[in-house]
């Protein structure tokens, strides 16, 4: 229990109870503090929020480095493609096939409500017979260093909110999944979809978890997945709507086919994720960071050399970086990394203008060329097989160091 120093409270219009604390704290609120009426405003948001910046990533979707949009994405495409910290996730054989689009918003009450992109993906090949273990989820991965504030593990463990805005061709249920990594724990809880192509404000609660601690460290703690379809084998028993031992035939129980016709789009934007239990008018308001930190944010999992969100192609040489090559024709790497990364990251180089790796552009000629000493902060050099003394060395790079 804590003591809880109120200087102005700002109630809900129309009477909706909004709690301060929790059970058994004591409030002081002191002589001369006011009582504010602000109309459709709680007025706690951030101030009853644990965490003082998004636990989430990217939720607003305006940050996409590698590309726009990607085409051609199947069960072979699992992976990050467009827009940063979403991941693509499809397992089994099934034959739908994908595109995934980091969509600009014009209009619909996701707009309205200050958000100007989305993540899209559109079926472009259709599969209405899925295999039993065929699924495909869009996820979003988490540190466990990042979670502390849910004390999960604990005698104090913390429920979990997720709110977001969806639009899906399809009506009728989905699913929303929390998957606890490190201790292979998995609750789920369902969404539904009520109006074809239409926006919808969804808050869905998990409840708390006293058993498996995060714990610390960089690697992933929590994932959070959106099922867009789940064969058989993931649909056999009831659904888990409480904290268990992952259990594949209880993870998606009721999810509608996604993928049943080339009709079929799903979009999502406006995504948040809150420590405690809220409803849809005490939910803290989603917060909006600039476009520069929450693409600074996003850089520790992922940076390129060139230009945001256009995907290279063997014609354009956007960006590459241009060194001079030493005497023995090896060459430097642009340092420090403009954002330290979670961790050492898998360093992909392609000579100017081209799509080839393992390769950068030596003097004219593309040759062979490693990363040499690579830590989260930079590379020391680049080991070119061959390379020209004293000559310019152009290449792009991407630094990868996703959960």
């Amino acid at each position: 229990m804590s003591t809880i120093e109120v200087n102005k409270i700002t109630p809900v219009s129309g009477g909706t109870t909004v709690q301060v604390g929790e059970s058994g704290d004591t409030i002081n609120i002191p002589a001369g503090a006011t009582i504010a009426n602000a109309g459709t405003s709680t007025g706690f948001g951030d101030a009853l929020r644990p965490n003082a910046l998004p636990l989430a990533y990217n939720g607003n979707m305006e940050v996409s480095q590698r590309s726009s949009s990607t085409t051609g994405l199947t069960n072979g495409s699992s992976g990050y493609h467009t827009v940063d910290r979403w991941k693509w996730h499809e397992n089994g054989s099934s034959s739908s096939v994908w595109t995934m689009t980091q969509e600009t918003l014009t209009s619909g009450n996701a707009y309205a409500n200050g958000f100007n992109n989305a993540l899209k993906i559109d079926c472009t090949t259709a599969d209405a017979s899925l295999g039993g273990d065929d699924t495909l989820h869009i996820e979003q991965r988490l540190e466990k260093q990042d979670l502390g504030a849910f004390k999960k593990g604990t005698a104090n463990a913390q429920k979990f909110t997720v709110a977001f805005w969806v639009k899906a061709t399809k009506t009728g249920t989905n699913i929303l999944e929390l998957h606890d990594q490190v201790n292979d724990r998995s609750v789920s809880a369902t969404y539904t979809i009520s109006t074809t192509d239409t926006w919808e404000h969804k808050v869905v609660n998990f409840p708390a978890d006293t058993t498996g601690n995060f714990g610390t460290g960089n690697t992933t703690g929590l994932i959070l997945r959106y099922y867009i379809y789940a064969g058989a084998n993931y649909q056999s028993s009831s659904l888990q709507t409480a904290w268990g031992s992952a259990n594949t035939t209880k993870r998606a129980n009721g999810q509608v086919n996604n993928a049943d016709s080339t009709s079929n789009n799903w979009h999502l934007t406006g995504f948040q994720l809150e420590v405690g239990e809220y409803t849809s008018s005490t939910l803290p308001p989603f917060q909006h960071e600039s476009y520069g930190d929450n693409k600074q944010r996003c850089m520790r999992y992922y940076q390129n050399s060139y230009k945001l969100g256009n995907a290279l192609t063997s014609t354009t040489g956007n960006n590459a970086i241009i060194v001079t090559s030493w005497n023995d024709g090896n060459c430097g790497f642009p340092n420090m990394f403009p954002v330290p990364m979670r961790d050492e990251p898998t360093v992909t180089l392609r000579p100017r203008g081209s799509t080839t790796t393992g390769q950068i552009n030596s003097n004219g000629t593309d040759r062979s060329a490693t990363a040499t000493d690579v830590s989260e902060k930079g590379v020391s050099y680049i080991t070119v097989t061959s390379g020209t003394a004293l000559t310019y060395s152009g290449f792009t790079f991407e630094l990868e160091a996703e959960l």
